[in-house]
């Protein structure tokens, strides 16, 4: 391991949490492709299996922000622990119904009930912050190897999963999803020296994290490049199948992870200087310019070489935005503030797959790669507009006042 990288691990209890969350974020990779696979396996429908991957997405769009910040408020193991007892009861409620032929509607209550997960990312991510909160560049090597887990997370989440439910049995791979969930959130949460001190209701103020204006640019921004996404995962299907190679189409999207995943390591050994907020456009902008190769693949190779290059825009731009979530959002709601930028993500994956779907119906998957383009362009704009917001004074959406609100009640307690 690069020196950087072994250095944040010197912290007590850093790999140990880490650890714990690779397990805990698998099912981000396999839940959804899982469920896709199996209703496919099962009942030959795909517009049921599509319509429940993003009943799953939307739910989890919607709890993991309020999750979220009652963790900030009440401490990971209270709030985690029974989040995640009742998604993963739901989760066994829809392979009992799948498995069983109940009606559709059971699918979807039982979906919206196992999308209620928690954002294990973030409370990884939190946790690093608040052991390198005083050296940013620390926090920046912590930031870089989290979103390399990230990556690695869906080169082989996928692959995982789509080879039990289909080698195996349909339900395995969401079964192993939910297995790894329970597993990775029970191991972390047992963890007590690492995890955030929480906030109570009496020390926040402000309301919700989404009220920094500057967290409203990073999620608007975040809703399009989820757009990308899942564009990018609905389109390369059915790209790989219009050329009879179906299979491959895993392989490819691995290797859009794997430059993200080589870029991250990179761009955590890197001690950077200036403003986050430029290298954070220079990001995005690369991210939306990336996508307009992809109109031009005529084969797999191809795509998959444009694809690699692809990726190695999204890792830095994800690191740096969690370095600016972390500086435009109050202390005691940087959980919360973290989460909203995978919901972003998560809502933007619903649109991008449902556009993108209609899209290759209507007109042919090498077509389809204009919705990943679009949403590119739509990200660029947003960032731009949004930049001063970013690049300025930051409001911190309260932080500096909760920051003194907590000062005054420690220094009351000391008197």
């Amino acid at each position: 391991m690069p020196s950087p990288y072994r250095a944040i691990f010197s912290a007590p209890g850093s790999r140990e949490f880490s650890a714990a969350g690779f397990l805990g974020r698998m099912p981000l990779s396999m839940m959804g492709i899982g469920v896709v696979t199996m209703i496919s396996q099962l009942t030959g429908r795909y517009w049921l299996a599509g319509a429940l991957s993003a009943t799953l997405a939307m739910s989890a769009a919607v709890c993991g922000p309020q999750v979220s910040r009652l963790v900030d408020r009440y401490g990971q193991r209270r709030v985690l622990r029974p989040v995640t007892l009742v998604a993963v009861a739901a989760v066994a409620g829809l392979l009992i119904c799948a498995q069983q032929g109940a009606p559709e509607w059971t699918l979807f209550v039982f979906s919206v009930g196992a999308g209620c997960v928690p954002s294990v990312g973030s409370m990884i991510r939190s946790r690093w912050a608040e052991i390198y909160r005083g050296s940013s560049r620390d926090l920046h090597t912590a930031y870089a190897w989290e979103s390399i887990v990230d990556e690695v997370c869906f080169i082989f989440g996928p692959i995982i999963s789509i080879g039990l439910s289909t080698a195996w049995f349909p339900e395995a791979g969401p079964l192993i999803a939910g297995g790894f969930l329970l597993v990775g959130v029970f191991w972390l949460t047992s963890q007590r020296a690492t995890e955030p001190v929480p906030h109570p209701k009496s020390q926040q103020t402000g309301g919700s994290a989404l009220r920094s204006r500057g967290l409203q640019v990073l999620v608007a921004t975040f809703v399009a490049t989820g757009a990308i996404f899942g564009g990018v995962d609905v389109v390369t299907v059915a790209f790989a199948e219009e050329r009879g190679h179906k299979a491959a189409a895993s392989l490819v999207l691995a290797v859009y992870a794997l430059g993200s995943c080589l870029a991250g390591a990179v761009f955590g050994l890197l001690h950077l200087k200036g403003n986050p907020s430029t290298r954070w456009l220079v990001g995005v902008c690369a991210m939306a310019v990336s996508m307009i190769p992809l109109l031009l693949a005529g084969n797999l190779p191809l795509l998959a070489v444009a694809l690699f290059v692809a990726g190695l825009a999204i890792a830095p731009t994800m690191v740096t935005t969690m370095a600016l979530v972390e500086a435009h959002v109050p202390r005691t709601k940087l959980t919360e503030g973290m989460t909203w930028t995978s919901t972003g993500l998560a809502v933007g994956v619903a649109l991008g797959s449902s556009a993108a779907g209609w899209v290759v119906d209507a007109a042919g998957a090498k077509a389809g790669y204009a919705v990943p383009v679009v949403a590119g362009a739509l990200a660029a704009a947003v960032a731009v507009l949004g930049y001063r917001r970013l690049a300025g004074p930051a409001a911190t959406g309260g932080r500096g006042e909760d920051d003194r609100h907590l000062r005054t009640d420690e220094d009351e307690r000391v008197a």
